[in-house]
């Protein structure tokens, strides 16, 4: 099972190296790992509904098994590390995820308190996550951190990840609660149970239809602050 899901990765990864920006001017930047890559090439993943909903470009390099903490530098600037993706811009908002393949690949979601407190410590306020988050909110851009699917509790291979993806959000969303420039967006209640029409035939990555829901959700927070 590991070797098939790392397959998996290495096949997304294969077929989506860095994405290459909408034309005209972008004020919005999407980072992040393969639940905001899904579908980058026909066009329907979150960051193309998200220009769809509000009727402006945005620039998505998201990248298939993406990590928070990557060790690697090559990799790491092809965009394995999430916080590489960055590039200065004009952006007004970044939408941001990351974290789950750190839990998943990192500590197979067990035992993963060291490594849950690297990416972010329980407070909140230390870690790899706050900090690609500061820097972005330096450059003057708004934030918003999504949160991740959950499964539908029918055949998942990451149906024991819930408690580290509960344990880590719980800590985003005490992050963004100190900063009004940061947005926590949770999409854990997305997936009725036992609803499997969200994801993808690999019941991890978000189907079209999850996608789309994924990107309401975003733009709703971008519609509401204009």
């Amino acid at each position: 099972m590991r070797v098939f899901l790392l397959l998996i990765a290495c096949l997304g990864l294969a077929a989506c190296t860095e994405a290459v920006p909408s034309a005209g001017k972008s004020r919005i930047l999407v980072m992040g790992d393969s639940m905001l890559a899904a579908h980058q090439m026909s066009g329907r993943s979150v960051g193309h509904v998200l220009e769809r909903e509000l009727g402006e470009p945005v620039t998505d390099r998201s990248v298939y098994g993406a990590r928070v903490i990557y060790a690697l530098p090559v990799s790491g600037s092809l965009g394995m590390r999430i916080g590489s993706q960055y590039r200065p811009g004009p952006w007004d908002w970044v939408v941001l995820n990351g974290g789950g393949n750190d839990l998943w690949f990192g500590c197979g979601c067990g035992r993963c308190g060291p490594r849950l407190s690297r990416l972010i410590t329980p407070d909140g306020e230390r870690g790899q996550i706050p900090d690609i988050v500061r820097n972005l909110r330096q450059s003057g851009a708004r934030v918003i951190y999504l949160g991740y699917l959950r499964s539908p509790g029918r055949g998942s291979p990451i149906e024991h990840c819930k408690n580290e993806a509960d344990a880590l959000e719980g800590r985003v969303a005490l992050m963004a609660g100190r900063d009004k420039g940061v947005t926590f967006v949770s999409i854990a209640d997305l997936v009725p149970h036992g609803d499997t029409s969200f994801h993808a035939p690999d019941m991890i990555h978000p189907s079209v239809k999850g996608a789309g829901a994924i990107a309401a959700r975003v733009a709703k927070v971008i519609k509401d602050q204009r």
